[in-house]
């Protein structure tokens, strides 16, 4: 039997129950969830709820339209939330915008789609970002060479590169891992991907692969990067045209005086770093500051996030949102970045400034902006090879995949880039989904005042933001969908790519 949420489906039939003005979510010591409260607040916006964060008041807290569907999403996700009246919700607002107060009140109407750059089966194994979205319940299509290739990216506001080496090196794994079954797969993956696509060379794959990634900044997409994919991405831009590779790599050597000729300019990031060419050397590049940290203590190792002025700088201020100002360092492919080789314009969101070093920066590229977040896991501090992937359970508070889960938020804001901005009526229900005369069928059709809708293909979502079904259609304005196949769970419905509601199959 299909079921149509009844939180799902009373926002789609029209009616919203309504006992109170807002719902507010705090984001100080009081909430016990940290994390799984942006995953509320991201799938009440797919709903077509008004909300809005609280910059700067009690750790960035959150407010949306009272419904019992909303405090219900709270309470089955144990993140604490309270009804606060007509009167409580004008003076928060009074106190926030006050003469003097660093606090903003930011509309959030948009939640950006999300794609994880990643393949199926990636090692070394899991990704920080993969694991909040997860955790969160926020919804996320993987992508890979495939789909990049294919132009898939233009479907997306929000990109997040997994710890991917642009350069084609493999990590530069070679040194330890050679001998790694993982390692052989992994290279044989990529050579076959490569050649499927006409390229002679791994690298040239990856080169092509991260200028469409600049294409998607281009037209004012958002990219959020971790670890390895930070630092690669400009290497691979700034070596465009050039051999990097070592033979152990692609069966030739590198170019002569690589480092005189690479490109800069092409890059998002960083300026005037040195290349490691090398095999038996494991870093990238001299972008990375990890050794900073040899012979020092973990318990030194952290950094502070800065203060923007919440109401001239809301996207700064944003990203900075937390409970703490001082974040736990952690280590990663790449770890920081040194402030020596950030190109002018970078702003620096966190910084360790006794050994001059950034770990968490933004900027802009055309009409979309990026941000870099150095380190591979927040939770652990030295993530190795073969480990297992953190349990998020077990650190709902955690304050470094906070800055995560801000980057995912802030795409939804009125501050967002032009390619994240919709109509009004984009972020409410076009569609209206309803159970079907089979136990396994659902019907799709248009909303009403949502006009024609053609609906030309159908996904559903598993929690993990995997697609487990993909129905095309021929441009109908009602479909039946048969779900018959799907096991049962609940799932979030894309119609047209657009979020459409969720479903339930028992």
């Amino acid at each position: 039997m299909v079921k149509v949420i009844l939180s799902v489906w009373l926002l789609l039939g029209g009616l919203q129950l309504a006992y109170g003005s807002k719902l507010f979510i705090p984001m100080d010591a009081a909430q016990t969830d940290h994390l799984r409260a942006y995953g509320v607040v991201y799938r009440e916006l797919a709903k077509g709820v008004n909300a809005s964060w609280l910059l700067n008041y009690r750790g960035g807290s959150f407010a949306m339209d009272y419904s019992y569907a909303a405090w219900a999403a709270c309470r089955s996700s144990g993140v604490a939330a309270a009804e606060i009246s007509d009167a409580t919700w004008a003076d928060i607002v009074k106190r926030i915008k006050a003469p003097g107060n660093n606090g903003a009140v930011i509309k959030l109407d948009r939640p950006p789609r999300i794609a994880v750059y990643t393949p199926s089966g990636k090692m070394p194994w899991d990704d920080a970002v993969t694991l909040a979205l997860t955790y969160a319940g926020i919804p996320f299509t993987k992508v890979y060479a495939d789909e990049v290739l294919a132009g898939a990216l233009s479907q997306y506001e929000w990109l997040h590169l997994h710890h991917e080496d642009f350069t084609g090196r493999y990590g530069k794994f070679w040194m330890s891992f050679h001998d790694a079954e993982w390692y052989k797969r992994d290279v044989a993956r990529m050579e076959a991907l490569a050649a499927k696509h006409g390229f002679a060379k791994v690298s040239q794959m990856q080169l092509a692969i991260a200028r469409r990634v600049t294409a998607f900044l281009d037209e004012g997409g958002n990219l959020f990067a971790m670890c390895s994919a930070t630092e690669t991405i400009d290497i691979a831009l700034a070596a465009a045209g050039l051999d990097i590779c070592a033979a152990p790599y692609d069966g030739d050597g590198e170019d002569e005086d690589v480092q005189k000729k690479l490109h800069y300019g092409h890059c998002l990031a960083f300026r005037n770093f040195t290349v490691s060419t090398a095999p038996f050397e494991y870093g990238h590049s001299d972008i990375d500051n990890v050794n900073a940290r040899i012979g020092k203590l973990r318990t030194d190792d952290s950094f502070t996030l800065r203060r923007f002025q919440a109401r001239t700088e809301p996207v700064l201020s944003m990203l900075c949102q937390n409970h703490v100002q001082r974040i736990a360092g952690f280590m990663g492919q790449t770890t920081a970045f040194r402030r020596e080789v950030l190109r002018p314009g970078v702003t620096v969101l966190g910084e360790r400034r006794d050994i001059n070093e950034a770990r968490y920066i933004h900027g802009t590229h055309g009409r979309g902006v990026w941000t870099f977040y150095g380190g591979h896991d927040p939770e652990d501090y030295q993530h190795m090879v073969n480990d297992p992937p953190t349990d998020l359970s077990l650190h709902p508070h955690s304050p470094g995949y906070r800055l995560i889960l801000n980057n995912v938020l802030c795409m939804a804001s009125e501050h967002a880039p032009v390619k994240a901005q919709q109509p009004a009526a984009e972020s409410r229900p076009f569609v209206k989904i309803a159970p079907g005369t089979s136990g396994s069928e659902l019907m799709i059709s248009a909303a009403e005042g949502a006009g024609t809708v053609k609906i030309t293909e159908v996904t559903f979502h598993n929690a993990a933001g995997k697609v487990v079904q993909r129905s095309p259609f021929q441009g109908g304005k009602s479909v039946s969908v048969d779900m018959s196949l799907i096991p049962a769970g609940t799932y979030t419905v894309y119609v047209n790519g657009r979020y459409a509601g969720m479903v339930r199959r028992d």
